[in-house]
């Protein structure tokens, strides 16, 4: 089943306890980004919106005991797209309380190289995101099957991973 509008909206607004994404592209096309990006790009500052839904969802979960994470695999150098979700996404939303972690691969193996990106809600809801190679969404499909080899990948992914906060100081040094 693919999901979209209210059916997609209603899986970040009623899941109980956890929202928990994997992250493996180095950049993601999104038509609704594609000015920031450009401006970005260009030099121009990035400037996080006042009115963040998704800090606005992050904080109302926090509030009822229940947490929203991610982790991104990533390669250095960062791809110009990684560089601004860091600004533009990354920092206000760890700050607002997302468990943001990063999983950089660029000296050693991938542990989940043939891994795809997902969402999990409350550790047995699976939604596959599917994207082409250039980080366009095709579309995003629940999955039906057994969610032990996701719970699984979540698992690896934070033991491998280091919080946003500590990897971006890495990168300063």
């Amino acid at each position: 089943m693919l999901l979209a509008g209210d059916a997609w909206d209603a899986k970040f607004r009623d899941f109980a306890k956890e929202a928990w994404r994997l992250e493996t592209l180095p950049q993601y096309i999104v038509p609704q980004e594609a000015e920031q990006f450009s401006r970005f790009l260009s030099g121009q500052p990035v400037v996080p919106e006042d009115d963040d839904e998704w800090i606005d969802l992050i904080q109302k979960h926090r509030e009822t005991g229940g947490s929203i994470g991610r982790v991104h695999i990533v390669t250095r150098p960062l791809s110009d797209y990684l560089r601004f979700e860091f600004a533009q996404y990354y920092a206000p939303q760890f700050d607002a309380g997302e468990d943001i972690r990063i999983l950089d691969v660029t000296d050693r193996p991938n542990p989940l190289a043939d891994v795809q990106d997902f969402w999990m809600f409350d550790r047995s809801t699976v939604v596959l995101m599917n994207y082409e190679p250039d980080g366009k969404q095709i579309n995003r499909e629940l999955f039906n099957g057994d969610p032990t080899p996701f719970l699984e990948y979540q698992r690896i992914a934070l033991a491998e991973a280091v919080p946003f906060s500590e990897y971006v100081k890495q990168l300063d040094t």
